[in-house]
């Protein structure tokens, strides 16, 4: 294309709002060249507010590309460490699976209550961990516990789902669990995953005093097993 014919159609793409960057890739010429051809246009308020415009609508358009490849690049970085962190742990025996229950209960069990063992948590996978370890590995019946759920008044409507999902997870009858515990804090807002929170449970188990010390027992020998 001749330069006088770049500048012609240069000058033309301005006034139809074009910034010069999108007319120098669409021509092929730098910059420079084209702020050259078109120093001398005086645009009206309209075609300044179209050029704005696609700037705005530019700058908009390289921010979801740049969040796009970010948030791919976390997901596969996420990815990445956890496939890292299943090969390393590998298969637990019995005795990794007994320090690990003395981990949990030391980290979100019961302390102050000398006369109480329970275990409080609001992850359901954390929850049916602590159940199966008191069953399998301390040798805790069914029939001794008594499960307590902990939930904002803001879902009582729901109280019979709630009650009904945690005592699916543990494969235990309603009337095995205490009464639901409304708490009664007002909430700024209802967060979007409304419908699939079930509040915090508490494992507790009834009797318990001698196994509060046996556990208390486990978590000494921890102590002074890293010392």
């Amino acid at each position: 294309m001749a330069k006088s014919q770049e500048r012609i159609r240069a000058r033309h793409l301005r006034k139809c709002g074009h910034s010069i960057g999108d007319i120098a890739r669409i021509l092929n010429v730098s910059k420079s060249s084209v702020s050259l051809w078109c120093t001398d246009l005086v645009l009206t308020r309209r075609q300044k507010t179209r050029i704005q415009d696609q700037a705005t609508r530019a700058g908009a358009i390289g921010r979801l590309m740049g969040a796009s490849m970010n948030h791919e690049a976390k997901v596969a970085r996420e990815k990445m460490y956890r496939s890292r962190g299943i090969h390393q742990v590998g298969k637990m025996t019995k005795r990794d699976i007994f320090i690990a229950g003395i981990g949990f209960y030391w980290g979100e069990g019961t302390k102050k209550d000398k006369n109480t063992v329970s275990f409080i948590n609001s992850d359901p996978e954390a929850i049916d961990f602590m159940y199966h370890w008191f069953q399998d590995i301390i040798g805790i019946p069914k029939k001794d516990f008594m499960p307590r759920i902990f939930i904002n008044a803001l879902h009582k409507p729901r109280k019979k789902k709630v009650l009904n999902f945690w005592s699916d997870l543990l494969d235990l009858p309603p009337s095995q669990f205490g009464k639901i515990v409304f708490i009664k804090v007002k909430q700024k807002k209802v967060y979007e995953n409304y419908h699939q929170y079930y509040g915090t449970l508490a494992l507790r188990i009834r009797r318990s005093a001698n196994l509060r010390y046996m556990i208390w027992g486990f978590i000494d020998g921890v102590k002074k097993g890293i010392a």
